[in-house]
């Protein structure tokens, strides 16, 4: 059996005992063999699921049950269940590696109880579905791109799983000298229906999240970031997750680089450097042989470090013109590097990295590509914590594409640093309003050193 369709087979098998056993709960006690064989079925079925990947994502899209990615109209039933998580608010239902039958058995008995008293259940009643590994999303009605608290959790938890794969995948890929397209495309899988459902709240956690590993939510934050670009020029489907596959594995082949080299926490030496400089090659070979993985990952893997002008490395290498999905990877490895706080490094603002990106006159990256990155992202990202001219902080909710600088904020303290008991928004794009113009941000803030999670606020968005 092919892998694809080993991966099909699972999904099919996921959804079969997770139907069964929302059936026998409802129909049998809990202590009932039937209950008891259904939920162990469904155990069985999610462990060799996550022996591949960290999370087995059961979602509701236009009436379609998809199983980490993989729609699933043809198993019977499928459409009914569709229906009935739909009716009463269910989008997505992400269960995590650990999960056991006791676990298993406890949630479907909460969801039957749940959808037996009324549709559209309430948020608590949701809420209280929840165990430790199993999460649950709600349908909301919101704008395009805004998250809702339930959504937000959703992506916290994709986000979560994402870099945990990503760790798995790293650790696979040094024990096998390359990594496992099944596990890879599995994650990018996921990683590409968070970004489809919500760009906007899967960027925001790509800049706030502060993980031990850099190595792990680079390869997360680069992927997500590269298909947040490709989206943005309406590239979706198949060719959305290439890319997300390329920015992913962009950096796999510094599984060859010495561990001594890759978590040197001082500058590299000339030596050093040269050694670490072969990565993009390594990469790119690793890839190529794995033929079940796009070509494109191998390509911007050999790309990423190279500049338009055809400078950069590896060297003597000539190109007329970069892939495009190649140019979207390197933007989003500088902008991540940059941003992201090592032993080494101090974290950037996004307006430095941004001028960084733009240098050169262009010679270095398309700048028709960074300008619209610009506006995708904004020089202050949705979840950065800014100082307004009135010395209040706010924390950015979204960008106003037009003016970049100038993005929607709720301001939730007091020049004092105190917490205002009603945050309130502020369109800073606005010339002039009821109480004068609008004030304008001064500079970005720590949230650590301000006491301030922004990720609440966030959850408070579309509410």
């Amino acid at each position: 059996m092919s892998d694809d369709a080993r991966r099909i087979r699972t999904a099919e098998d996921v959804l079969r005992y997770f139907m069964a056993c929302t059936k026998a709960v409802q129909l049998y006690a809990p202590e009932h063999p039937i209950v008891a064989r259904a939920v162990e079925q469904l155990a069985q079925t999610l462990e060799r699921a996550h022996a591949e990947a960290p999370a087995v994502v059961i979602g509701i899209v236009d009436g379609q049950v998809i199983v980490d990615g993989i729609a699933l109209a043809d198993v019977h039933g499928a459409a009914d269940a569709a229906a009935r998580l739909r009716a009463f608010g269910i989008e997505r239902i992400a269960i995590g590696r650990g999960v056991a039958a006791e676990e298993l058995l406890e949630f479907v008995r909460g969801l039957a109880a749940a959808q037996a008293k009324a549709e559209g259940a309430g948020d608590d009643l949701l809420a209280a579905l929840a165990t430790a590994h199993v999460h649950v999303g709600r349908l909301r009605l919101q704008r395009r791109g805004e998250a809702g608290p339930d959504d937000m959790r959703a992506m916290q938890h994709a986000y979560q799983d994402a870099v945990a794969g990503a760790e798995a995948i790293w650790e696979q890929s040094l024990a096998e000298g390359g990594p496992d397209p099944v596990m890879a495309t599995r994650l990018v899988d996921g990683l590409a229906s968070a970004v489809g459902q919500n760009r906007r709240a899967m960027m925001a956690l790509s800049t706030l999240y502060r993980y031990d590993n850099y190595t792990f939510t680079h390869m997360v934050n680069v992927s997500v970031l590269t298909m947040a670009q490709a989206r943005s020029l309406g590239i979706d489907g198949t060719l959305l997750r290439q890319f997300g596959l390329a920015g992913l594995m962009h950096d796999i082949g510094k599984i060859k680089t010495p561990a001594e080299i890759l978590k040197k926490p001082d500058r590299l030496t000339e030596g050093e450097r040269a050694i670490m400089m072969k990565h993009p090659v390594d990469g790119a070979e690793m890839l190529r042989r794995r033929l079940e993985l796009p070509p494109l990952a191998a390509v911007a893997a050999f790309e990423h470090h190279l500049k338009v002008n055809g400078t950069g490395y590896p060297g003597g290498v000539a190109r007329p013109e970069l892939n495009l999905a190649t140019q979207f990877v390197s933007i989003a490895d500088v902008f991540d590097a940059m941003r992201s706080k090592r032993s080494y490094q101090q974290a950037f603002p996004t307006d430095r990295i941004m001028a960084v990106l733009q240098q050169n006159d262009g010679s270095h990256f398309e700048q028709r590509l960074v300008r619209r990155f610009g506006q995708l992202l904004g020089i202050y990202p949705a979840g950065n914590l800014v100082r307004l001219d009135d010395g209040t902080l706010a924390v950015v909710l979204r960008v106003h594409a037009p003016d970049p600088s100038r993005p929607m904020v709720r301001v939730v303290a007091g020049p004092d640093g105190q917490r205002l008991q009603k945050p309130h928004d502020v369109a800073l794009w606005v010339d002039d309003g009821p109480g004068g113009p609008p004030p304008r941000i001064v500079t970005p803030v720590d949230p650590a050193v301000a006491g301030i999670d922004p990720l609440p606020y966030l959850d408070e968005a579309a509410a």
